[in-house]
C-alpha cells in the first residue's frame, strides 16, 4: 500500500544528498574557474561581450571589498554560517530549495577555501574574483551561486508561506 511512498527518513536522506551534491558541484566548479583565472588572467583583461570582461582581483575583504583586514574573522564567520546552514537542512522542503541551499553552502565553502588556502597564514588568504561587469563589484562563481541560491530559497519560502496563508484552517472543535 505504501510501497511507492518514501518514508520520512528517506526523504530526509534524499534532501541531504541533494544539498551535499549541489554543494560539492558548486565548490568544484568555483575552484576550477578560480584556478583557471589565476593562470590565464595574471596580467591581462579579457573583454567578452557588452560590459562583461574577465579581470583577476584578489579580495581580502568581503562583499564589495569591505573589511580588508578581517580575514581570519571572515573565515570563522563562514565556517559558522556553513555549519548552521548544514544543520538546518532538514527544514528545507522541496528539490529547488535544496539545490538553492546547496548553492549557498558550496559558494561559501569556495570562498572559505580561498581564505584558508590562498594566503601566507590561516584565514589570511584572498578570495579570487574575476567576473567584471564594470558596473558592479567584481565577483566569482561562488558569489553567483550564493546569490542565486539565496533568491531560490527566499522565493521558495515566500511561496510556501503564501500557500500556508491561503490554506483553509480547521474549525475549532
Amino acid at each position: 500500500m505504501f510501497a511507492n511512498r518514501p518514508s520520512a527518513p528517506q526523504t530526509r536522506v534524499t534532501r541531504s544528498l541533494s544539498i551535499a551534491i549541489a554543494s560539492v558541484a558548486v565548490l568544484c566548479l568555483d575552484q576550477l574557474t578560480k584556478a583557471w583565472a589565476v593562470v590565464a588572467l595574471d596580467d591581462r583583461i579579457i573583454d567578452l561581450v557588452w560590459t562583461l570582461r574577465l579581470r583577476l582581483v584578489h579580495n581580502t575583504g568581503f562583499a564589495f571589498s569591505a573589511g580588508q583586514r578581517l580575514g581570519p574573522v571572515l573565515a570563522l564567520v563562514a565556517i559558522v554560517i556553513v555549519g548552521v546552514l548544514w544543520l538546518s537542512r532538514h527544514r528545507v522542503q522541496g528539490q529547488w530549495a535544496s539545490i538553492g541551499l546547496g548553492g549557498i553552502i558550496g559558494g561559501a565553502l569556495g570562498n572559505l577555501a580561498d581564505r584558508v588556502f590562498r594566503g601566507a597564514a590561516w584565514g589570511r588568504g584572498a578570495v579570487v574574483d574575476f567576473i567584471d561587469l564594470q558596473w558592479w563589484p567584481i565577483f566569482n562563481v561562488a558569489d553567483a551561486f550564493i546569490t542565486a541560491g539565496l533568491v531560490i530559497v527566499l522565493l521558495h519560502l515566500y511561496r510556501s508561506e503564501r500557500r500556508r496563508a491561503g490554506a483553509p484552517r480547521e474549525a475549532p472543535g
